[in-house]
């Protein structure tokens, strides 16, 4: 039987191994290179389908990108954007924590625009009739967000728990956070048991353990998530997201071309 000791060994080798990776990659993006917030890249990343082309279909895309500055070795931050069927420009909506004691932003940037030098990546997309059925019931679950002027950076909440909330009430959405999106399992103490953040699965937060079709299965040690993901097949893995396969982006409609 493994030891206590064995488990523990491989639990913290696991962390540093995916914590050098991840400072590694930060390097050489130039993500650590020292550069002010307020020079720091926003411009579109041109991955959002153009709207006013694409004007008469309705359209949902989340993004994730490394937070600011060092923070961006350890974690993402994630938003959402949608246009329903003859609207010809996007909605963004994320958490953020400075400028308003209103955490919940809408427009702060643009919709696939570089976060603070951080390129963007797609995490999910929709496009269509069920895109269009779908954002109703995303503009009700933001409205519904429990926490809408409380921030914090951990274990939560923040900008990542503001995405779960959403893929919880919205579970058509598939949306499978990847493993360092820290926060993403953060609960209220009355309710330690309900729904996975894409609404697939079960989380259990007084154990620290999600059981789901989209995330897998995932333990929750402090906030460094690990696990197995079966769709597609790769490991969850902190600070790194995952390994194996596309351990960021599921694009929902294979066909279509983002930056149409």
């Amino acid at each position: 039987m493994i030891s206590l000791k064995v488990v523990c060994i491989a639990f913290i080798c696991i962390v540093l191994l995916s914590l050098g990776q991840s400072l590694a990659q930060a390097t050489r993006s130039g993500e650590l290179n020292g550069q002010g917030w307020w020079s720091a890249r926003r411009d579109s990343a041109g991955l959002a389908p153009d709207p006013v082309r694409n004007g008469d279909l309705a359209i949902i895309q989340v993004f994730v990108a490394p937070t600011y500055g060092w923070k961006g070795v350890v974690a993402v931050h994630p938003w959402i954007i949608f246009k329903r069927a003859g609207e010809t420009r996007y909605h963004r909506y994320e958490v953020v924590s400075w400028g308003s004691k209103e955490v919940v932003r809408h427009n702060y940037t643009l919709p696939d625009g570089y976060w603070f030098g951080a390129r963007p990546k797609l995490l999910l997309e929709h496009r269509g009739a069920e895109a269009q059925a779908m954002i109703p019931k995303i503009e009700a679950a933001i409205k519904s967000y429990p926490w809408p002027q409380t921030y914090h950076a951990w274990p939560g909440p923040n900008s990542n728990t503001f995405l779960a909330h959403i893929g919880r009430e919205v579970p058509a959405l598939k949306l499978d956070l990847p493993a360092n999106a820290i926060g993403k399992d953060y609960r209220s103490l009355w309710h330690p048991i309900g729904l996975s953040p894409s609404g697939s699965g079960i989380q259990a937060s007084i154990l620290g353990v999600t059981l789901a079709k989209e995330e897998g299965i995932e333990v929750n040690v402090l906030g460094l998530n690990m696990g197995v993901d079966f769709s597609p097949l790769r490991l969850r893995l902190p600070f790194i997201g995952g390994l194996g396969g596309d351990n960021l982006q599921k694009n929902n409609n294979p066909g279509g071309q983002s930056g149409e």
